[in-house]
């Protein structure tokens, strides 16, 4: 079972969000412990699953994967193996940044990166058209990014 967080864990969580790569030390100034209480309230954060793991944001238009499309797609059918195994396929695509399962007129919600329409389009028909499972496809191109956050509001 996991603890309840106090309000060091919450102000540690939100110095990690805004830079992880702090170093404890740092991370100890700016919640006024000292290092060894706050590398162990670090291990019981993570140990715990409040910290999923450390990533590094890399910049999608630099490494030329900037065409970034939300791909809505309705099932044929919606059961519970049909369900499971569309979701076991998209989690092997790494073109599918994001999958969400939806409510409304689709099923999911996918955030596709790509390097270009051509690329998504031969994306379209050569990986999300060979799965049966699919009945339609609706596709929404970005446009401008207003706001992207990694963060969660603590």
């Amino acid at each position: 079972m996991a603890s309840t967080l106090d309000s060091t864990d919450l102000q540690i969580l939100r110095c990690l969000q805004e830079d992880a790569r702090q170093t404890t030390k740092e991370l100890a100034a700016k919640v006024n412990l000292s290092t060894t209480p706050v590398f162990e309230r670090l291990k019981r954060l993570e140990r715990e699953g409040y910290i999923r793991q450390y990533v590094a944001v890399l910049d999608a238009e630099k490494l030329d994967l900037g065409f970034e499309v939300f791909c809505s797609v309705k099932l044929k059918q919606m059961s519970r193996d049909v369900a499971r195994d569309f979701t076991r396929m998209i989690r092997q695509i790494p073109q599918v940044a994001e999958c969400y399962n939806i409510s409304g007129e689709y099923d999911y919600l996918l955030k596709i990166r790509a390097r270009s329409m051509k690329e998504y389009n031969e994306f379209i028909i050569n990986v999300l058209g060979t799965l049966d499972s699919i009945g339609s496809i609706q596709s929404s191109f970005v446009m401008d990014e207003i706001k992207h956050s990694y963060g969660l509001c603590l």
